[in-house]
């Protein structure tokens, strides 16, 4: 039995990185951990105190300490910004690029004539002074005015009148020529070009595109993809693994995001879901890596609400505490986090800090992993502790002598 699991706690940062004041600010006061036990002092984790949460934290609470026999660590990121999708790519071992931000407006003749010589039928939507692609009658290709606007564009269109994986192919060429963070290709049954006609919007007098809710995509056989700047699935752990043989379980939202397309991928959203399935594929796995993204704590941070934040991180704890005493002598457990999401800092959104990174290995104690550079190190260290070739970044950091 040689089994690698990861559990990501999304959004559970413990304190701003170093360089937040410069590049996000504001989240230099970004502390998650820190304002859960601000607001409930009384927060009570006993899996994930023995594992060593405090110890990373680097402070103790009234009702949390220290653990004397637990290895751990924490990490910085390496991905521009705190992006849940970004961060599971690095996870997995991608270099992250830093994307550019500017409206469709500056790629629409790029994309345009990319697509033409191609093979496919292009056509330029005006509105207002603004542009964007029709390509094949019936995919749009636009700005996404959900996220930060110019951080994303969306390829949208009706699956009833062209497949998901015709349009896939549609972005995959979009992502050839532009440099944003993300291209997201969506579509959803039951709706029709006149339905995404009259979800068009323009933002800002500069941002032209479909508005993902009002086009009726999410209704009926919805299906999406998310294409990441600089992301190459061959460089990844999971495809690395599943090519050596060696079985790959995605569970929670990692799922959606990240390419396993060998091994098992199992989309679900409720914590106590995601961790009871994270215990029946272990149980089943005789030799593999598993990852699963408790993305609820994300969710929490997102409504800003510590109180709902605790209440998931009790789940999530419960569900550790049932796998733990399965894990047999080489079986290595990873509970880390992707990013922060600090409820008590005025908005909503994700928050730049550093992650705690909590190892469990049966009879192994006090050993420390210091201050990582990049959630890589951990795609890294699985693939090299499963007995595979690295990925494109990061250096492994278990089994490991004391590194002080």
């Amino acid at each position: 039995m040689r089994r690698f699991v990861v559990i990501v706690l999304d959004g559970f940062g413990i304190g701003a990185m170093d360089d937040a004041k410069i590049v996000r600010p504001g989240d230099e006061k970004a502390n998650t951990l820190g304002s859960i036990l601000k607001d409930h002092p009384d927060l009570k984790l006993p899996v994930l105190e023995k594992l060593g949460l405090m110890n990373a934290f680097g402070r103790e609470s009234d009702c949390m300490k220290f653990s004397p026999d637990a290895n751990y660590g924490k990490s910085e990121l390496m991905h521009f910004g705190a992006d849940t999708f970004m961060g599971h790519q690095e996870i997995m071992g991608t270099l992250p690029k830093k994307p550019d931000v500017h409206p469709f407006q500056e790629k629409v003749d790029a994309v345009a004539e990319h697509l033409k010589q191609a093979g496919h039928k292009v056509e330029i939507i005006e509105c207002e002074g603004l542009r964007y692609v029709l390509c094949d009658d019936y995919v749009t290709v636009a700005d996404n005015l959900e996220a930060d606007l110019g951080m994303c564009y969306n390829v949208t269109a009706p699956l009833d009148f062209i497949s998901f994986e015709k349009e896939v192919e549609i972005a995959r060429l979009v992502r050839e020529v532009v440099t944003v963070g993300r291209v997201i290709v969506f579509g959803g049954t039951g709706n029709t070009m006149d339905d995404l006609w009259n979800a068009q919007e323009v933002k800002n007098g500069r941002f032209i595109g479909i508005a993902s809710a009002k086009s009726k995509s999410y209704e009926q056989g919805y299906q999406c993809l998310h294409l990441g700047y600089g992301v190459d699935k061959n460089v990844q752990a999971p495809t690395i693994l599943t090519g050596a043989g060696i079985p790959v379980t995605l569970i929670g939202k990692v799922a959606d995001i990240v390419a396993n397309d060998q091994g098992t991928s199992i989309s679900c959203v409720p914590t106590k879901d995601c961790l009871d399935h994270t215990i029946e594929e272990f149980q089943k796995m005789e030799k593999g890596f598993i990852c699963t993204n408790v993305q609820e704590t994300d969710l929490a941070g997102h409504s800003q609400s510590s109180e709902e934040y605790k209440k998931i991180l009790e789940i999530a704890d419960e569900g550790i505490g049932r796998l733990l005493p399965l894990l047999e002598e080489e079986d290595v457990l990873v509970v880390m986090a992707d990013h922060g999401n600090d409820p008590d800092i005025g908005h909503s959104k994700h928050t730049r800090e550093c992650v705690p990174l909590l190892i469990y290995q049966k009879g192994v104690h006090g050993k420390k992993v210091g201050k990582r550079k990049t959630l890589s190190d951990v795609g890294a260290t699985a693939c090299s502790y499963l007995g595979a070739r690295a990925p494109q970044n990061g250096t492994p950091f278990w089994p490991v002598q004391d590194l002080g």
